[in-house]
């Protein structure tokens, strides 16, 4: 092999398409953008969203409810879920760190107990909010609560 008698792949190298450059090129006369109109014009920019004058999708469907900007997402465990987490990772402290470091929550998030299920294991919570039903029944397992601001 020689460095002359090199060739690309078939396929793999396209001719450029050279519009504007006289009849010879194939592409004379209207350079391959049709006959008359803003967009065979230079310069021409369509809006986005413009559909020809027909009334654009945003437009044509209604508007539905809302985003409410001061609503606080909670990650949400319920006593159920801790029993099992406390036997799977032998947690006994469950606050934000260790659920952070067991990979269960990301860092930014907020932790909120509720009370659905039973708990029997002693453990004690450090979270953003908790339900008063499952408040109780922590303090009844024997573990305590302290809510973070």
């Amino acid at each position: 092999m020689k460095l002359h008698s090199l060739k690309p792949a078939e396929g793999s190298v396209k001719k450029v398409k050279r519009i504007g450059r006289g009849e010879a090129s194939g592409h004379g006369g209207t350079s391959t953008k049709g006959n008359k109109g803003a967009q065979s014009r230079t310069g021409f920019k369509n809006k986005l969203g413009h559909e020809g004058g027909q009334m654009p999708i945003q437009r044509r469907i209604p508007k539905r409810g809302f985003k409410n900007i001061s609503r606080v997402e909670f990650k949400v465990f319920n006593l159920g879920q801790i029993e099992q987490l406390a036997e799977k990772y032998g947690i006994t402290d469950f606050s934000l760190e260790t659920l952070y470091i067991n990979g269960l929550i990301n860092r930014t998030d907020k932790v909120k107990i509720l009370g659905n299920g039973e708990l029997k294991t002693k453990v004690s919570f450090k979270v953003n909010a908790i339900s008063e039903k499952a408040k109780a029944a922590i303090e009844a397992a024997g573990g305590s609560v302290e809510i973070l601001k």
